[in-house]
């Protein structure tokens, strides 16, 4: 996969899987966009790959539109940036709900309009990848905002694929399972909670970011042409029992 020449927008680029597709596409030959909401995060990844980096809180409508703009033109979007927050479904409260949902549903759709208009304004073809989660498919404990947030991105998956499509650009989901990220230790870290999930999954063992890193890429390369409107398992087999 050679992204020579080609610029990829990626928000949540500070840190997991955000920040280690940024460092696989740049090894590629790409140019990155990096948007997250830690300076200290992203003047560490310039330092690394040379990025462009945009501060922004996503969570914040009126910031993921300018930020976005900011960042365009691009070739290629990557909406990764995620947030959790656990609690039992009865005391799931309101703010915690709403706030799962800003960043992770709402912003990825604000940043894809308008990259999406960009690139039809100027009549060129791209791809977007929408970082979900195997918690769109399984109702694991104390997930219900998170589950539901990438439950919801699977489905405007499917419509950005579908009317995206038409303009040259492809959209695709990628649903890892546990992936070790600093937001996975805190709700994975206990092996009573972790010991059934690594149960059934064939390969014995949870997603290192690079796993997903690669995916990705592959999904925004021209080797996946034919691909568009996919919610994507890496999950090590999980579903397969």
């Amino acid at each position: 996969m050679n992204f020579q020449d080609k610029s990829v927008m990626i928000t949540g680029a500070g840190k997991g899987i955000g920040r280690d597709t940024a460092r696989y596409l740049a090894a590629r030959g790409a140019h990155i966009v990096a948007i997250s909401r830690t300076r200290e995060s992203l003047d560490s990844l310039a330092e690394e790959i040379g990025c462009d980096v945009i501060v922004a809180d996503l969570k914040d409508p009126d910031a993921a539109r300018a930020a976005a703009i900011e960042g365009l033109p691009c070739d290629y979007l990557v909406n990764c940036a995620g947030i959790n927050v656990l609690q039992p479904f009865v005391d799931v409260t309101v703010e915690a709900f709403d706030l799962v949902y800003a960043v992770n549903t709402r912003a990825a759709m604000i940043v894809a309009q308008e990259f999406a208009r960009s690139l039809i304004g100027a009549k060129k073809s791209g791809a977007i990848v929408n970082v979900s989660s195997i918690s769109s498919l399984v109702g694991f404990e104390d997930h219900a905002s998170y589950c539901a947030s990438k439950g919801a991105m699977d489905g405007m998956n499917r419509v950005m694929a579908n009317e995206l499509g038409p303009h040259g650009i492809r959209v695709n989901c990628v649903n890892p399972i546990v992936t070790m990220t600093e937001l996975a230790a805190e709700a994975w870290s206990d092996p009573v909670k972790a010991g059934p999930v690594l149960s059934r999954m064939p390969v014995g063992r949870f997603l290192e970011t690079r796993d997903v890193a690669s995916v990705i890429a592959f999904l925004l390369s021209d080797d996946a042409a034919m691909l568009s409107g996919l919610a994507l398992p890496v999950d090590g087999g999980f579903l397969a029992k």
